[in-house]
């Protein structure tokens, strides 16, 4: 079982990224560096499939090039899409041999749209968590999001999270991994007193992408970057260990020297966030980024259920 999800920035996104995990598996993320040519990336892909789902991409690169939408290239009307993207392992759930292809991909953007289902959907189809003592005693995993409107006082700025929870670690309130029926495995943290049968599973990740209308520029969404991280330490224990390969995306929908980044639709002006307005961004993606781990990996436990 695996799927794909792909975020669609036609237009054109800002785009920074912050590689944590151990184990990570990734496409195009040099680019978003600070310094490099490129800023604006068309799409980003999140995959199952371990790095046999990085193959969607071409997928997207197609769609989104049959519209016109890419980087300028060559001559003519040449254009090639910008599509990073990052994977998580799921090849251990279901038949190891399916995996998201450039079909998939294509698929995900013909079914894009403005709602976003959570759950067992897309990228979080086959995935699972708390596999600290294997995969045998592994919890389903998810997709999902959450938004918010900043205060007037930061710029009224929306900011949303997007992620895909196949994390190693134990997700949710208690410090302490669980059996599916709630039980505490072991007596204490699994670092101070290793229960038995302590093994952990070698191939997980958490992924995601945060968004924003804030016109940034590619420092700040580093910073941002940086700081969605720790909403991923406030929802999962342990995370970015070596068995996991944690990436989040950042990006900006408004970049900094657009002639439409200068007035929002509201009529609020725009001008570049303070250090004080990209540090509230950077808090409220870390709290996005938990909250959106929890209904993905609820969600995905829900529809077990059922």
């Amino acid at each position: 079982m695996t799927g794909c999800t792909v975020v669609l920035c036609p237009a054109g996104a800002l785009a920074a990224v912050d590689v944590r995990g151990g184990a990570p598996g990734t496409r195009e993320t040099d680019l978003l560096a600070p310094g490099m040519l490129v800023e604006k990336v068309h799409a980003i892909l999140l995959a199952g499939g371990s790095a046999f789902g990085l193959a969607a991409a071409t997928g997207v690169m197609g769609w989104l090039a049959e519209r016109g939408h890419g980087f300028p290239s060559g001559p003519g009307e040449i254009v090639v899409p910008i599509v990073p993207g990052a994977v998580v392992f799921d090849l251990g759930v279901g038949d190891p041999r399916a995996f998201p292809d450039h079909r998939a991909g294509v698929a995900a953007c013909e079914g894009s749209g403005r709602h976003v289902d959570e759950g067992a959907v897309g990228a979080g189809t086959g995935c699972t968590t708390d596999k600290l003592f294997g995969p045998s005693l592994a919890l389903p995993g998810g997709q999902g999001t959450s938004s918010l409107r900043l205060d007037a006082a930061y710029g009224g700025y929306v900011v949303g999270a997007l992620m895909v929870v196949n994390a190693v670690g134990h997700v949710g309130e208690t410090r302490r991994p669980t059996h599916e029926r709630g039980e505490a495995i072991g007596n204490g943290p699994w670092y101070m007193a290793p229960p038995e049968g302590l093994a952990p599973s070698r191939l997980n990740t958490t992924i995601g992408v945060v968004a924003t209308d804030a016109p940034i520029d590619r420092q700040a969404a580093m910073r941002i970057a940086w700081m969605a991280h720790d909403g991923l330490a406030r929802a999962i224990d342990p995370v970015h260990t070596p068995f996991d390969g944690d990436v989040i995306f950042v990006l900006s929908t408004a970049l900094p020297g657009d002639s439409n980044a200068a007035t929002a639709v509201d009529g609020r002006r725009w001008g570049r966030p303070t250090e004080l307005t990209v540090a509230a961004l950077g808090a409220a993606a870390a709290d996005l980024v938990a909250e959106a781990v929890i209904r993905g990996v609820e969600a995905g436990r829900r529809q077990r259920v059922s």
